[in-house]
């Protein structure tokens, strides 16, 4: 695979790149000294997993098949922080357990992915010692601007101290690690930013590569509601998140599940912009390459359809020649095969649905 198809497998599907420019030098080091590009995710362990989770983990299988050699943080102590799972450290413990599994079910090669925790990283001085260099560098009020990162707004940083930390911890992260590539969705972005500033505030020759993955909006539609937001809140409030029952699709729902859920989501007649069935449509189903929606219909609503782009369901939604349940219908469906092999994962190996039992009798919390 040449530079060129590898930029390109990196690119597919992503909001951002910052930078390219400095993506594309990586590659090109790589291939004069043959040193391996480093790259990772950070993920909270605190809930069930989610249809959205599938844009960046489709994203860590383009990075590994690109040449990137990718790390899964397992941000238990972040995570806690946060006050996920309600701040049980055993309990985030299990939800990391999980998270392997999902990746599993989702047919990330677990041998070749390297897990870490945020114990390990922790464990040594050197990894406070950046948390230092980086606390010199930034302010306490830029620190709060950053608040976005942990799915929260401005003012919460004051709620509990150690939610100040949070930013200093992600960016230690990544200059302990030695990462040269940070993949994250839109709401990590600011963490990658303030991770460049402080580099080269420290004058550190590489500056880590930030590779953002577009938001899948709620279903339920709430956020559309929400008066007063900046764009970053409106961004928090609009996402798909396992604490709003009502607002996400996990990878493990029955088809029974999936359909009545996407029964109920927010779906108004000819709007494309801010629609979650829509949404759906362009960032999981659509962007596999080949995909047909195939819609059922009685001949007197119009007989059955398959529509082959995104641009063609856009635009005979907003002509107004399907109708929004038959569009929730379709989603469903194609939603539900999408998801049978990891269904079919956690149903067939015990020590998986174990932990999803686990998982079951965890109250999530915000």
């Amino acid at each position: 695979m040449d530079i060129d198809e590898k930029l390109e497998l990196c690119s597919r599907n992503v909001e951002e790149i910052i930078t390219f420019g400095d993506l594309k030098r990586l590659f090109e080091k790589q291939a004069e000294t043959g040193k391996n590009i480093r790259g990772y995710v950070g993920v909270e362990p605190s809930g069930k997993f989610h249809i959205a989770h599938l844009i960046w983990v489709r994203k860590v299988k383009d990075l590994m098949e690109a040449g990137i050699e990718m790390d899964f943080l397992e941000a238990t102590w972040h995570a806690q922080i946060n006050n996920k799972l309600g701040g049980d450290i055993e309990k985030i413990r299990v939800s990391a357990r999980y998270l392997e599994y999902c990746l599993e079910a989702l047919g990330v090669d677990v041998k070749t992915l390297h897990f870490k925790t945020a114990e390990e990283l922790m464990s040594n001085l050197e990894y406070w010692t950046w948390v230092m260099k980086a606390a010199k560098k930034l302010s306490l009020a830029r620190i709060k601007r950053s608040m976005t990162i942990m799915g929260r707004k401005q003012d919460e940083a004051d709620q509990d101290f150690s939610m100040n930390l949070y930013p200093l911890l992600q960016i230690s992260d990544i200059f302990y690690g030695k990462y040269n590539v940070c993949l994250g969705g839109m709401d990590q972005r600011k963490a990658h930013m303030l991770a460049r500033d402080v580099g080269k505030a420290l004058k550190i020759k590489f500056r880590p590569v930030g590779i953002h993955t577009p938001l899948l909006s709620s279903l339920s539609g709430e956020s559309r509601m929400e008066m007063g937001l900046d764009k970053e809140e409106a961004m928090i409030e609009f996402k798909m998140s396992k604490s709003k029952p009502g607002s996400a699709i996990f990878i493990h729902d029955s088809p029974k599940k999936i359909a009545k859920k996407l029964a109920k989501a927010f779906c108004p007649p000819k709007t494309v912009e801010n629609n979650p069935i829509i949404d759906l449509n362009r960032l999981l189903l659509f962007s596999q390459k080949g995909f047909v929606l195939k819609i059922e219909r009685k001949p007197e609503h119009g007989g059955d359809l398959e529509v082959t782009s995104l641009d063609d369901l856009c635009r005979i939604y907003q002509d107004e020649k399907l109708h929004p349940g038959d569009l929730k219908s379709a989603t469903a469906r194609a939603i539900t095969d999408l998801l049978k092999p990891a269904r079919e994962f956690f149903e067939k190996n015990d020590e998986a649905a174990e932990v999803l039992e686990q998982m079951n009798k965890f109250q999530v919390s915000r």
